[in-house]
Parts: C-alpha cells; sequence; structure tokens
C-alpha cells in the first residue's frame, strides 16, 4: 500500500480511509515541514515577548489575563491536556482514532498552528507503529470541538494514558518505548493546538460516508442481480425514462 503523504493541503477521503481503516504508513512533506518550523519560530518570539499572548505566556479561559512564568509553561500544557482527557463510556472504534489522529496531523501540517516539528512526527509515528489511544464516546465539548478525545490522543503522545497495539490494551508509555518512540513534553501552545479541533467527529463522517458509498453499490449490485436471477427485463431502467423521474416526482408534490 502506498504511503499517504501529509502536506499543507486537505487530505483526501480515499487517504483518510486508507490509513484509518487500511493501515497506510503517513509522512510529512518536506513543504509541511517547513511550515511547521517556521511557525514554531513564532510562538517563541511571542514567549520571549513582554506583551502576554493567549495560551504561550498566559492562561486559558478565565485565566486568560493571568501570566505565567517561563518555567511552569510546560505544566500548563500538560495540565490542560489531562484536565480534557476524561472521557467515559464505551471505546471508540480503532479505525475512528486514527482518521482522528490523521487529521489532526494533517491541521498541524498547514503551518498555522505554532506546533513543533517533533510532536508533528511523534503523530506521524504513533500512526505508522499502529500505536492507538483509547478514546471514550462520552465527555467532549462541542463548542470547541472534539476536546476530550484529542486530548486522550495528545495524553498517548506524551506517555500517558492508555493505547491499544495488536488489540492489546497498555500502558502508553510502554507502547511508546517497544516502538522507539520518545514521548512529547509539551512546550507553550502546543497543548492548545493539539486538542482544538473537530477531527473525530470528521473522521467518523468520512468512514460513514465511505460506508454509504459502498452500501449505495451494493444496493445497485443486488437489484441487478435479482432481475437477472427472475430473468426480468431491464427495459425500466433505460437511461431516458430514468431521466423523466424527478420531474414526474416534482409533479405530484406540486
Amino acid at each position: 500500500m502506498d504511503t499517504i503523504i501529509v502536506g499543507t493541503g486537505p487530505l483526501s477521503a480515499a487517504d483518510v480511509v486508507a490509513v484509518a481503516r487500511h493501515g497506510a504508513r503517513v509522512e510529512l512533506s518536506p513543504e509541511a515541514e517547513t511550515e511547521i518550523i517556521a511557525s514554531r519560530k513564532v510562538i517563541e518570539a511571542l514567549a520571549d515577548d513582554d506583551q502576554p499572548h493567549y495560551g504561550v505566556s498566559t492562561g486559558f479561559g478565565a485565566l486568560a489575563t493571568r501570566h505565567i512564568p517561563v518555567e511552569r509553561r510546560a505544566q500548563l500544557q500538560r495540565s490542560l491536556v489531562r484536565s480534557h482527557a476524561a472521557g467515559s463510556g464505551p471505546e471508540v472504534e480503532t479505525e475512528v482514532v486514527r482518521g482522528l489522529l490523521l487529521l489532526r496531523l494533517s491541521t498541524l501540517a498547514t503551518g498555522r498552528t505554532g506546533i513543533r516539528l517533533g510532536t508533528a512526527r511523534t503523530y506521524a509515528a504513533m500512526l505508522n507503529a499502529g500505536i492507538t489511544p483509547i478514546v471514550r464516546e462520552y465527555g467532549s465539548l462541542g463548542c470547541s470541538g472534539d476536546l476530550a478525545p484529542l486530548a486522550h490522543c495528545a495524553l498517548a503522545a506524551m506517555g500517558e494514558g492508555t493505547v491499544r497495539v495488536g488489540g492489546r490494551e497498555v500502558p502508553a508509555g510502554e507502547a511508546l518505548a517497544a516502538a522507539g518512540i520518545t514521548p512529547v513534553t509539551l512546550a507553550e501552545k502546543e497543548g492548545l493546538a493539539l486538542i482544538n479541533g473537530t477531527d473525530g467527529m470528521l473522521g467518523m463522517l468520512v468512514l460513514a460516508a465511505a460506508d454509504l458509498r459502498l452500501l449505495l453499490k451494493t444496493a445497485d449490485v443486488t437489484a441487478a442481480m435479482s432481475v437477472e436471477a427472475q430473468l426480468g427485463t431491464d427495459a425500466v431502467f433505460a437511461a431516458d425514462l430514468q431521466a423523466r423521474l424527478p420531474a414526474r416526482r416534482t409533479s405530484a408534490l406540486s
């Protein structure tokens, strides 16, 4: 199976299905890596600025006006992820979580999030190693997207929480170590960059649309085989007759 290149532009639905459902490998494009590095320089400049910048040198939400000392900023990003990784209920399907990871990586690859290149590469490495964070169905917030699901994924990249590898549930730290992946130590802005988005619901939609296309094709084949088995006529499927159907339906409704 071909490697899916994650660049600065959008992925196709086929790309998402290939990685999420069929285990295709992923790789960041050189252009994406260049953009990621450039945007990180912007964040680092803001971090050194005397003026406060949200999520970089300040807290979040109600603490948006509170200045955070340099030595406590990594802890702030870790705490943000840990506090939102609080899902509950049944486990989300592996293919959905893989789709989520890929789509978040695609967002990071745009070079508009301020993430470090190493952090983006960690997400790619997790996908390629078959390491899937365990995400629960309930607990997210619609106002800011899939906060809880994305936080569980970020938590795994930090070497915390649990993941699935080959169907087995294992501690994330052990899985990363076995795959030779160094856990991420989050820097300024990275917690925000990893958990704000709608990648979970988008991944589910892409997979559902793929299933729907297959269902429609299966229905067509089933209908054709049924007509054939009953020695029926295909005259009713003539293109000129089918072209008239929408007009007839509109007329009947009016």
